[in-house]
């Protein structure tokens, strides 16, 4: 028979004391009697912790993490090609094993209470496709601890470096979940042809799109009216991500009206890490639109900044701090960005915490869910199909 759990004394959602039952790996509707526990049943005593579905961390990059290594003095330039030449330069002299530095990610995020993670994988001419291969080959490894989406990203651009669109189109035929681009105006100077480019090997191939947008105002406006655009003509409704869209903080009342209308016809997602540097997307207004948001770690501790540590929680409160939020039911919206906008962006079947879905939550102390997010409490347990991968702060795979 299916191995049986019996997590006792917890409060989904921080709502009323209950038990949850687990059999198979799935979460079952009703806790069975005291009498029909098996002898091999697991049972754990929540002690009253909040149990949310697993964390998403909707948008990262595993394979440019120094997470593990000894402190990397940051040097990077302040301009987005400078921050990539500097990390380009840096992995280089530093020959880390990608499969290992993106292992180490992954721990730290499981430990965390992440069961879901989307990340952005470099192709370029000088490593091809050995960064795809290698967390491919982490994805397939840990496929029973953590779900992983690969995108296949040219961080240094497709027009701008021939023989890219061609390694792009391979590496989503290798097996990468979606094909990204990147700032079609400002880096490849040609917005009709890079989006030509990606559009295509995502209709050719059937797989989703996640685009990194860092142009600010009309500029990014303007990419974002041409994603609209070919999503509807593709048919790629509900199939596109657009991640950072800092232009949507910028733009007047009038503009981002328009631009969410457009966002709302060809059910564009927007994903925001809450950059402390530059305006982002106003989530509370773009969520009461209708428009679907996730959230992500982006780069953790890599050669673009010191910051992160692979804790979602984090991420909701820094949503929160950035957007001025005060009140326990905005900081609430924080945590249905992490959990269920980051799972409905990466198409999750059977995600969340009600009976029938995949038995994939975590445990975490506090009184409500604003107080979670702002304690931001060590993870007492982290369950991925049904097995434990963390307990008391520590990863266990």
């Amino acid at each position: 028979m299916p191995h049986l759990m019996l997590i006792k004394n917890v409060r989904p959602m921080a709502g009323d004391l209950t038990d949850v039952c687990v059999r198979g790996g799935i979460i079952e509707a009703s806790a069975p009697a005291p009498d029909e526990l098996a002898n091999d049943t697991t049972v754990i005593d929540g002690h009253g912790a909040i149990l949310l579905p697993g964390l998403v961390d909707a948008h990262t990059h595993i394979d440019k993490t120094f997470w593990g290594l000894p402190w990397q003095r940051h040097s990077a330039g302040p301009l987005l090609i400078d921050k990539i030449e500097n990390e380009r330069r840096l992995l280089r002299e530093l020959n880390l094993s990608t499969y290992e530095q993106g292992l180490n990610q992954v721990r730290q995020a499981i430990r965390m209470g992440t069961t879901h993670i989307r990340t952005h994988v470099d192709v370029e001419t000088e490593g091809k496709l050995a960064s795809i291969e290698a967390i491919q080959k982490l994805k397939e490894d840990f496929a029973d601890s953590v779900t992983i989406q690969i995108v296949a990203f040219p961080q240094r651009g497709m027009l701008t470096r021939p023989g890219t669109v061609e390694l792009m189109d391979a590496a989503v035929a290798a097996g990468a979940d979606l094909v990204g681009g990147i700032d079609p105006s400002s880096m490849e100077r040609d917005p009709a042809g890079h989006l030509d480019a990606i559009f295509s090997i995502a209709e050719r191939h059937g797989v989703g799109i996640d685009i990194h947008l860092h142009e600010p105002a009309t500029l990014g406006a303007f990419s974002i009216e041409l994603i609209a655009e070919r999503t509807n003509v593709l048919g790629l409704q509900g199939r596109v991500n657009i991640s950072h869209a800092f232009c949507l903080g910028m733009v007047d009342d009038a503009s981002l009206g328009a631009l969410t209308e457009l966002l709302l016809e060809a059910r564009i997602s927007i994903m925001t890490h809450a950059p402390g540097y530059v305006a982002f997307p106003p989530i509370r207004r773009l969520h009461d639109a209708g428009v679907l948001i996730c959230s992500g770690s982006d780069g953790i501790r890599d050669s673009w900044g010191p910051y992160g540590n692979a804790d979602m929680l984090e991420k909701a409160m820094m949503l929160g701090i950035r957007s001025n939020f005060r009140r326990d039911e905005d900081l609430e919206l924080t945590v249905q960005i992490i959990t269920k906008g980051g799972a409905s962006v990466m198409g999750l079947d059977g995600y969340g915490i009600e009976a029938g879905c995949e038995a994939d939550f975590m445990l975490v102390p506090g009184e409500t869910m604003a107080e979670a997010v702002v304690s931001r409490r060590a993870r007492t347990l982290v369950v991925k199909g049904g097995k434990i991968v963390a307990r008391d702060d520590e990863c266990l795979v």
